[in-house]
Protein backbone atom coordinates (compact mmCIF):
# COMPACT_ATOMS: atom_id res chain seq x y z
CA UNK A 1 0.00 0.00 0.00
CA UNK A 2 1.58 3.42 -0.98
CA UNK A 3 1.42 6.51 1.36
CA UNK A 4 0.23 8.72 -1.87
CA UNK A 5 -1.70 8.08 -4.59
CA UNK A 6 0.15 8.50 -7.89
CA UNK A 7 -0.96 12.02 -9.77
CA UNK A 8 -1.37 12.86 -13.29
CA UNK A 9 1.50 13.14 -15.62
CA UNK A 10 1.23 16.95 -15.99
CA UNK A 11 0.64 17.76 -12.48
CA UNK A 12 3.43 15.51 -11.08
CA UNK A 13 5.24 18.00 -8.83
CA UNK A 14 8.98 18.26 -10.21
CA UNK A 15 9.71 18.37 -6.26
CA UNK A 16 9.33 16.60 -2.69
CA UNK A 17 9.70 17.72 0.50
CA UNK A 18 12.48 16.94 1.91
CA UNK A 19 13.52 15.93 5.85
CA UNK A 20 15.37 18.53 6.72
CA UNK A 21 13.47 19.59 9.97
CA UNK A 22 14.71 18.79 13.50
CA UNK A 23 14.06 18.49 16.74
CA UNK A 24 14.61 22.19 17.79
CA UNK A 25 12.08 23.12 14.94
CA UNK A 26 9.23 20.46 16.70
CA UNK A 27 9.48 21.81 19.68
CA UNK A 28 8.88 25.59 18.62
CA UNK A 29 6.07 24.78 16.33
CA UNK A 30 4.98 23.15 18.81
CA UNK A 31 5.11 25.64 21.84
CA UNK A 32 4.35 28.16 18.74
CA UNK A 33 1.06 26.45 17.87
CA UNK A 34 -0.21 26.47 21.53
CA UNK A 35 0.46 29.33 23.05
CA UNK A 36 -1.28 32.23 21.82
CA UNK A 37 -2.92 35.42 23.65
CA UNK A 38 -5.66 32.87 25.56
CA UNK A 39 -3.45 31.88 28.12
CA UNK A 40 -3.35 35.81 29.22
CA UNK A 41 -7.35 35.39 29.39
CA UNK A 42 -8.08 31.69 30.09
CA UNK A 43 -6.52 31.59 33.73
CA UNK A 44 -9.61 34.21 35.20
CA UNK A 45 -12.25 31.44 33.69
CA UNK A 46 -10.44 27.75 35.71
CA UNK A 47 -10.15 30.37 38.84
CA UNK A 48 -13.51 31.04 38.74
CA UNK A 49 -14.81 27.11 38.68
CA UNK A 50 -11.35 25.96 41.12
CA UNK A 51 -11.37 28.35 43.88
CA UNK A 52 -8.48 27.03 45.68
CA UNK A 53 -4.58 26.73 44.52
CA UNK A 54 -4.38 23.08 44.28
CA UNK A 55 -7.46 22.51 42.35
CA UNK A 56 -6.59 25.62 40.06
CA UNK A 57 -3.24 24.41 39.66
CA UNK A 58 -4.02 20.66 39.73
CA UNK A 59 -6.47 21.35 36.38
CA UNK A 60 -3.62 22.41 34.50
CA UNK A 61 -1.64 19.22 35.70
CA UNK A 62 -4.54 17.19 34.64
CA UNK A 63 -5.20 18.90 31.02
CA UNK A 64 -1.18 18.67 30.52
CA UNK A 65 -1.25 14.47 31.23
CA UNK A 66 -4.16 14.71 28.84
CA UNK A 67 -1.78 16.30 25.89
CA UNK A 68 0.80 13.28 26.82
CA UNK A 69 -1.13 10.59 26.19
CA UNK A 70 -3.02 11.63 23.33
CA UNK A 71 0.72 12.58 22.24
CA UNK A 72 1.56 9.19 22.59
CA UNK A 73 -0.92 7.77 20.82
CA UNK A 74 -0.34 10.29 17.47
CA UNK A 75 3.42 9.55 18.16
CA UNK A 76 2.95 5.77 16.75
CA UNK A 77 0.44 7.20 14.13
CA UNK A 78 3.05 9.87 12.42
CA UNK A 79 5.89 6.95 13.01
CA UNK A 80 4.24 4.78 11.44
CA UNK A 81 3.18 7.19 8.94
CA UNK A 82 5.64 9.87 8.20
CA UNK A 83 3.97 11.96 5.95
CA UNK A 84 3.62 15.54 6.35
CA UNK A 85 -0.44 16.70 6.20
CA UNK A 86 -1.40 16.33 9.97
CA UNK A 87 -3.85 14.41 11.41
CA UNK A 88 -5.57 13.61 7.77
CA UNK A 89 -2.86 11.40 6.66
CA UNK A 90 -3.43 8.71 9.21
CA UNK A 91 -7.31 8.82 9.46
CA UNK A 92 -7.48 8.75 5.79
CA UNK A 93 -5.33 5.12 5.83
CA UNK A 94 -6.98 4.23 8.78
CA UNK A 95 -10.96 5.01 8.47
CA UNK A 96 -11.00 5.56 4.74
CA UNK A 97 -10.86 8.51 2.40
CA UNK A 98 -14.36 10.76 3.44
CA UNK A 99 -13.37 10.61 7.10
CA UNK A 100 -10.23 11.54 5.79
CA UNK A 101 -12.13 14.28 3.65
CA UNK A 102 -13.99 15.79 6.84
CA UNK A 103 -10.76 15.59 9.07
CA UNK A 104 -8.64 17.51 6.09
CA UNK A 105 -10.85 20.26 5.16
CA UNK A 106 -11.72 20.52 8.61
CA UNK A 107 -8.06 21.02 9.54
CA UNK A 108 -7.11 23.24 6.79
CA UNK A 109 -10.06 25.77 6.58
CA UNK A 110 -10.12 26.14 10.66
CA UNK A 111 -6.97 26.86 10.66
CA UNK A 112 -7.02 29.42 7.68
CA UNK A 113 -9.60 30.94 9.87
CA UNK A 114 -7.19 30.74 13.02
CA UNK A 115 -4.63 32.67 11.57
CA UNK A 116 -7.40 35.25 10.20
CA UNK A 117 -8.38 36.27 14.05
CA UNK A 118 -4.45 35.80 15.19
CA UNK A 119 -3.67 38.74 12.42
CA UNK A 120 -6.56 40.31 13.76
CA UNK A 121 -5.37 40.39 17.09
CA UNK A 122 -1.88 41.40 16.84
CA UNK A 123 -3.57 44.32 14.74
CA UNK A 124 -5.40 45.34 17.62
CA UNK A 125 -2.39 45.03 19.66
CA UNK A 126 -0.07 47.14 17.44
CA UNK A 127 -3.10 49.59 17.11
CA UNK A 128 -3.21 49.69 21.04
CA UNK A 129 0.44 50.27 21.12
CA UNK A 130 0.57 53.37 18.44
CA UNK A 131 -3.12 54.76 18.46
CA UNK A 132 -2.08 56.35 15.21
CA UNK A 133 -2.47 53.21 13.42
CA UNK A 134 -5.58 52.30 15.05
CA UNK A 135 -8.27 53.11 12.29
CA UNK A 136 -6.10 50.71 9.74
CA UNK A 137 -6.11 47.14 11.73
CA UNK A 138 -7.56 45.60 8.76
CA UNK A 139 -5.00 46.40 5.94
CA UNK A 140 -2.38 45.76 9.56
CA UNK A 141 -3.67 41.94 9.55
CA UNK A 142 -3.68 41.72 6.27
CA UNK A 143 0.12 43.33 5.91
CA UNK A 144 1.02 41.06 8.30
CA UNK A 145 -0.37 38.05 6.51
CA UNK A 146 1.30 38.50 3.46
CA UNK A 147 4.92 39.15 5.49
CA UNK A 148 4.31 35.50 7.10
CA UNK A 149 3.10 34.48 3.41
CA UNK A 150 6.73 36.00 1.50
CA UNK A 151 9.00 34.69 4.55
CA UNK A 152 8.06 31.37 4.03
CA UNK A 153 7.52 30.88 0.64
CA UNK A 154 11.39 30.92 0.83
CA UNK A 155 12.15 28.01 1.70
CA UNK A 156 11.83 25.18 4.57
CA UNK A 157 15.12 26.49 5.62
CA UNK A 158 13.45 29.86 6.66
CA UNK A 159 10.54 28.60 8.07
CA UNK A 160 12.62 26.84 10.39
CA UNK A 161 14.20 30.20 11.21
CA UNK A 162 11.16 31.83 11.70
CA UNK A 163 9.05 29.82 13.75
CA UNK A 164 12.19 29.03 16.27
CA UNK A 165 12.66 32.88 16.28
CA UNK A 166 9.44 33.84 17.06
CA UNK A 167 8.92 31.12 19.51
CA UNK A 168 11.67 31.86 21.35
CA UNK A 169 10.51 35.85 21.49
CA UNK A 170 7.73 34.63 23.13
CA UNK A 171 9.49 32.10 25.26
CA UNK A 172 11.35 34.99 26.62
CA UNK A 173 8.82 37.46 26.82
CA UNK A 174 6.37 34.89 28.89
CA UNK A 175 9.23 33.91 31.39
CA UNK A 176 10.04 38.11 32.16
CA UNK A 177 6.52 38.57 33.04
CA UNK A 178 6.62 35.35 35.13
CA UNK A 179 9.64 36.85 36.77
CA UNK A 180 8.07 40.17 37.14
CA UNK A 181 5.21 38.32 39.39
CA UNK A 182 7.36 36.74 41.59
CA UNK A 183 9.68 39.55 41.59
CA UNK A 184 6.54 41.59 43.35
CA UNK A 185 5.33 38.81 45.44
CA UNK A 186 8.79 39.20 46.95
CA UNK A 187 9.22 42.81 47.68
CA UNK A 188 5.31 42.63 49.25
CA UNK A 189 5.71 39.30 50.70
CA UNK A 190 4.64 41.38 53.98
CA UNK A 191 1.58 42.96 52.40
CA UNK A 192 0.20 40.25 51.71
CA UNK A 193 -3.57 39.34 52.87
CA UNK A 194 -4.32 36.06 54.23
CA UNK A 195 -6.36 34.46 51.82
CA UNK A 196 -9.80 34.41 52.87
CA UNK A 197 -11.90 31.05 53.26
CA UNK A 198 -13.87 30.07 49.89
CA UNK A 199 -16.29 27.33 49.49
CA UNK A 200 -14.86 24.73 47.47
CA UNK A 201 -17.59 22.54 45.63
CA UNK A 202 -17.35 18.77 46.39
CA UNK A 203 -18.58 15.45 45.21
CA UNK A 204 -20.67 15.83 41.84
CA UNK A 205 -20.45 19.66 42.16
CA UNK A 206 -16.55 19.28 42.48
CA UNK A 207 -16.39 17.02 39.14
CA UNK A 208 -18.71 18.77 37.29
CA UNK A 209 -16.26 22.10 38.04
CA UNK A 210 -13.17 20.11 36.80
CA UNK A 211 -15.18 19.20 33.57
CA UNK A 212 -15.92 22.71 32.43
CA UNK A 213 -12.47 24.04 33.39
CA UNK A 214 -10.54 21.21 31.89
CA UNK A 215 -12.82 21.85 28.74
CA UNK A 216 -11.17 25.81 28.21
CA UNK A 217 -7.25 24.38 29.49
CA UNK A 218 -7.87 21.57 26.92
CA UNK A 219 -7.99 24.11 23.92
CA UNK A 220 -5.17 25.82 25.46
CA UNK A 221 -3.33 22.95 25.14
CA UNK A 222 -4.65 22.56 21.29
CA UNK A 223 -1.82 22.49 19.15
CA UNK A 224 0.22 19.84 20.65
CA UNK A 225 0.13 18.04 17.24
CA UNK A 226 2.00 21.01 15.84
CA UNK A 227 5.28 18.49 14.41
CA UNK A 228 2.82 15.90 13.18
CA UNK A 229 1.95 18.42 10.26
CA UNK A 230 5.76 18.02 8.94
CA UNK A 231 5.98 14.11 9.33
CA UNK A 232 7.74 14.04 5.75
CA UNK A 233 10.41 16.51 6.34
CA UNK A 234 11.61 15.45 10.13
CA UNK A 235 14.94 13.99 10.12
CA UNK A 236 14.69 10.61 11.70
CA UNK A 237 10.99 10.73 12.06
CA UNK A 238 11.01 7.72 14.07
CA UNK A 239 13.02 9.26 16.99
CA UNK A 240 12.44 13.06 16.65
CA UNK A 241 8.55 13.17 16.03
CA UNK A 242 8.01 11.53 19.96
CA UNK A 243 10.71 13.67 21.59
CA UNK A 244 9.46 16.67 19.81
CA UNK A 245 5.98 16.34 20.66
CA UNK A 246 6.55 15.41 24.29
CA UNK A 247 9.37 17.94 24.31
CA UNK A 248 6.60 20.77 22.88
CA UNK A 249 4.01 19.65 25.49
CA UNK A 250 6.62 19.73 28.54
CA UNK A 251 7.76 22.95 27.68
CA UNK A 252 4.19 24.57 27.16
CA UNK A 253 2.89 22.69 30.68
CA UNK A 254 5.75 24.35 32.33
CA UNK A 255 5.35 27.83 30.71
CA UNK A 256 1.32 27.33 31.74
CA UNK A 257 2.25 26.02 35.36
CA UNK A 258 4.40 29.51 35.93
CA UNK A 259 2.13 31.30 34.25
CA UNK A 260 -0.54 30.61 36.75
CA UNK A 261 1.23 30.55 39.77
CA UNK A 262 2.78 33.48 38.84
CA UNK A 263 -0.71 35.07 38.36
CA UNK A 264 -1.84 34.05 41.90
CA UNK A 265 1.16 35.01 43.34
CA UNK A 266 -0.20 37.93 42.81
CA UNK A 267 -3.61 38.21 43.01
CA UNK A 268 -5.53 36.37 45.30
CA UNK A 269 -8.29 33.80 42.91
CA UNK A 270 -11.10 35.48 44.23
CA UNK A 271 -9.60 38.38 41.97
CA UNK A 272 -8.51 36.76 39.42
CA UNK A 273 -11.82 34.82 38.88
CA UNK A 274 -13.60 38.28 38.62
CA UNK A 275 -11.06 40.13 35.44
CA UNK A 276 -12.17 39.95 32.60
CA UNK A 277 -8.54 39.57 30.91
CA UNK A 278 -6.08 37.75 33.60
CA UNK A 279 -3.24 39.12 32.22
CA UNK A 280 -4.62 43.01 32.36
CA UNK A 281 -4.96 42.67 35.82
CA UNK A 282 -2.22 41.42 37.27
CA UNK A 283 -0.36 44.01 34.71
CA UNK A 284 -2.38 46.77 36.31
CA UNK A 285 -0.83 45.65 39.68
CA UNK A 286 2.23 45.45 38.49
CA UNK A 287 2.83 48.35 36.02
CA UNK A 288 -0.18 50.64 37.44
CA UNK A 289 -1.44 52.61 34.55
CA UNK A 290 1.04 51.21 32.42
CA UNK A 291 -0.51 47.95 32.73
CA UNK A 292 -2.63 47.93 29.63
CA UNK A 293 0.16 48.75 27.03
CA UNK A 294 2.25 46.40 29.03
CA UNK A 295 -0.44 43.58 27.94
CA UNK A 296 -0.64 45.07 24.57
CA UNK A 297 3.31 44.52 24.09
CA UNK A 298 2.88 41.10 25.44
CA UNK A 299 0.55 40.06 22.89
CA UNK A 300 2.34 42.01 20.15
CA UNK A 301 5.35 39.51 20.92
CA UNK A 302 3.67 36.08 21.73
CA UNK A 303 1.43 36.19 18.72
CA UNK A 304 3.78 36.22 15.62
CA UNK A 305 5.01 32.27 16.58
CA UNK A 306 1.43 31.23 16.37
CA UNK A 307 1.12 32.91 12.95
CA UNK A 308 3.62 31.43 11.64
CA UNK A 309 3.07 27.85 13.50
CA UNK A 310 -0.52 27.78 11.90
CA UNK A 311 0.33 29.06 8.51
CA UNK A 312 2.86 26.47 8.09
CA UNK A 313 0.45 24.03 9.12
CA UNK A 314 -2.17 24.94 6.98
CA UNK A 315 -0.10 24.96 3.95
CA UNK A 316 1.06 21.30 5.00
CA UNK A 317 -2.67 19.90 4.96
CA UNK A 318 -3.11 21.81 1.37
CA UNK A 319 0.08 19.49 0.45
CA UNK A 320 -1.22 16.27 1.67
CA UNK A 321 -5.22 17.17 0.32
CA UNK A 322 -3.78 17.77 -3.02
CA UNK A 323 -1.37 14.64 -3.40
CA UNK A 324 -4.52 12.78 -2.78
CA UNK A 325 -6.80 14.57 -5.20
CA UNK A 326 -9.30 16.25 -2.44
CA UNK A 327 -8.08 19.24 -2.92
CA UNK A 328 -6.08 20.80 -6.55
CA UNK A 329 -3.24 18.54 -7.61
CA UNK A 330 -1.36 21.70 -8.02
CA UNK A 331 -1.41 22.03 -4.36
CA UNK A 332 1.18 19.13 -4.25
CA UNK A 333 3.69 21.63 -5.70
CA UNK A 334 7.21 22.12 -4.14
CA UNK A 335 8.61 25.16 -5.15
CA UNK A 336 12.78 24.69 -4.80
CA UNK A 337 13.33 25.81 -0.68
CA UNK A 338 11.03 22.63 -0.10
CA UNK A 339 7.77 24.56 0.76
CA UNK A 340 5.04 23.76 -0.84
CA UNK A 341 4.10 27.22 -2.60
CA UNK A 342 0.88 26.73 -4.36
CA UNK A 343 -1.11 25.49 -1.22
CA UNK A 344 1.18 28.40 0.99
CA UNK A 345 -0.25 31.12 -1.27
CA UNK A 346 -4.12 29.28 -1.72
CA UNK A 347 -4.35 29.23 2.18
CA UNK A 348 -3.27 33.03 2.54
CA UNK A 349 -5.69 33.80 -0.19
CA UNK A 350 -8.22 32.46 1.97
CA UNK A 351 -7.23 33.90 5.08
CA UNK A 352 -7.68 37.32 3.28
CA UNK A 353 -11.21 36.58 2.43
CA UNK A 354 -11.60 35.44 5.92
CA UNK A 355 -10.63 38.87 6.72
CA UNK A 356 -12.48 40.58 4.53
CA UNK A 357 -16.03 38.88 4.90
CA UNK A 358 -15.37 38.42 8.65
CA UNK A 359 -16.43 35.27 9.05
CA UNK A 360 -13.16 33.52 10.66
CA UNK A 361 -14.80 33.71 14.13
CA UNK A 362 -17.93 31.72 13.31
CA UNK A 363 -16.19 29.67 10.97
CA UNK A 364 -14.31 28.29 14.25
CA UNK A 365 -16.92 28.41 16.62
CA UNK A 366 -18.10 25.62 13.99
CA UNK A 367 -14.97 23.96 13.46
CA UNK A 368 -15.01 23.61 16.95
CA UNK A 369 -16.63 20.62 17.43
CA UNK A 370 -15.09 18.80 14.58
CA UNK A 371 -11.40 19.65 16.19
CA UNK A 372 -12.35 17.37 19.08
CA UNK A 373 -14.36 14.44 16.42
CA UNK A 374 -10.60 14.68 15.01
CA UNK A 375 -8.66 13.69 17.49
CA UNK A 376 -11.02 10.67 18.34
CA UNK A 377 -10.89 9.86 15.06
CA UNK A 378 -7.11 9.46 15.18
CA UNK A 379 -7.19 7.85 18.82
CA UNK A 380 -9.49 4.95 17.17
CA UNK A 381 -6.70 4.70 14.30
CA UNK A 382 -4.44 3.52 16.32
CA UNK A 383 -6.91 0.77 17.36
CA UNK A 384 -8.07 0.13 13.65
CA UNK A 385 -4.08 0.15 12.62
CA UNK A 386 -3.11 -2.41 15.22
CA UNK A 387 -5.96 -4.95 13.88
CA UNK A 388 -5.81 -4.10 10.20
CA UNK A 389 -1.89 -3.61 9.84
CA UNK A 390 -0.23 -5.67 12.91
CA UNK A 391 2.99 -6.14 11.13
CA UNK A 392 3.36 -2.95 9.58
CA UNK A 393 7.09 -0.84 10.63
CA UNK A 394 5.55 1.11 13.96
CA UNK A 395 9.21 2.99 15.16
CA UNK A 396 7.30 4.26 18.25
CA UNK A 397 4.70 1.93 19.61
CA UNK A 398 1.99 3.89 21.96
CA UNK A 399 3.23 3.18 25.39
CA UNK A 400 0.24 1.86 27.67
CA UNK A 401 -1.68 0.91 24.43
CA UNK A 402 -4.68 -0.10 24.62
CA UNK A 403 -5.13 1.29 27.88
CA UNK A 404 -3.94 4.92 26.99
CA UNK A 405 -5.14 5.07 24.29
CA UNK A 406 -8.91 4.26 25.41
CA UNK A 407 -8.72 6.71 27.85
CA UNK A 408 -7.96 9.49 25.89
CA UNK A 409 -10.14 8.31 22.99
CA UNK A 410 -13.42 8.40 25.42
CA UNK A 411 -12.05 11.55 26.98
CA UNK A 412 -12.27 13.24 23.51
CA UNK A 413 -15.59 11.98 23.23
CA UNK A 414 -17.14 12.62 26.58
CA UNK A 415 -15.70 15.95 25.50
CA UNK A 416 -17.44 16.12 22.56
CA UNK A 417 -20.45 15.33 24.40
CA UNK A 418 -19.84 18.29 26.59
CA UNK A 419 -19.13 20.61 23.94
CA UNK A 420 -22.42 19.87 21.83
CA UNK A 421 -24.52 20.26 25.18
CA UNK A 422 -23.39 23.45 25.95
CA UNK A 423 -23.49 24.77 22.15
CA UNK A 424 -26.57 22.76 21.20
CA UNK A 425 -27.27 25.55 18.47
CA UNK A 426 -23.62 24.60 16.89
CA UNK A 427 -24.28 20.96 17.19
CA UNK A 428 -26.99 21.25 14.82
CA UNK A 429 -25.25 23.80 12.25
CA UNK A 430 -22.32 21.08 12.44
CA UNK A 431 -24.76 17.97 11.59
CA UNK A 432 -25.95 19.83 8.57
CA UNK A 433 -22.73 21.04 7.55
CA UNK A 434 -22.18 16.33 8.15
CA UNK A 435 -25.08 16.12 5.77
CA UNK A 436 -23.64 18.52 3.17
CA UNK A 437 -20.15 17.58 3.68
CA UNK A 438 -20.65 13.69 1.72
CA UNK A 439 -22.01 15.12 -1.65
CA UNK A 440 -19.20 17.52 -1.38
CA UNK A 441 -16.83 14.71 -1.10
CA UNK A 442 -18.40 12.14 -4.08
CA UNK A 443 -18.59 15.72 -6.03
CA UNK A 444 -14.30 16.03 -5.11
CA UNK A 445 -13.81 12.51 -6.03
CA UNK A 446 -15.94 12.42 -9.41
CA UNK A 447 -13.40 15.72 -10.21
CA UNK A 448 -10.30 14.25 -9.37
CA UNK A 449 -10.88 10.71 -10.22
CA UNK A 450 -9.46 9.73 -7.24
CA UNK A 451 -10.00 5.71 -6.36
CA UNK A 452 -10.21 5.08 -2.76
CA UNK A 453 -7.18 2.76 -2.24
CA UNK A 454 -7.51 2.37 1.81
CA UNK A 455 -10.94 0.66 0.89
CA UNK A 456 -9.98 -1.37 -2.01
Amino acid sequence: MTDVLPLDADVVPARRVERSLGLWFGIAVGVGGMIGAGILRSPAEVAARLPIPSLFLGAWIIGGIYALLGANAVAELATMVPRSGGQYVFVRRALGEYAGFLVGWNDWLSTAASVSALAIVESEAIGALFPALAPHLLPMAALALIVTTIVLLRGVRESDRAQRATSLVKAIVLLALIGACFAWRLSHAGEIAPARAVIVPTGLALIAAMVAALQGIIFAYDGWTGIVYFSGEVNDPGRQIPRALAGGLLATMLLYLLINAAFIAVLPLSALAAAPLAAASVAAVLFGSHGGTVVQLLIALVLPSALVANTLMCSRVGLALGEDGLASRSFARVNAGGTPDISLIAGAVVMELFLLTGTFDRLIAICAFLFVASYAMSFASVFVLRRREPNAPRPYRSWGHPWTTALVLIGSLVFLVATVAAEPRGGLVVAGLLVLSYPAYRMVRSISGTVDRDRG
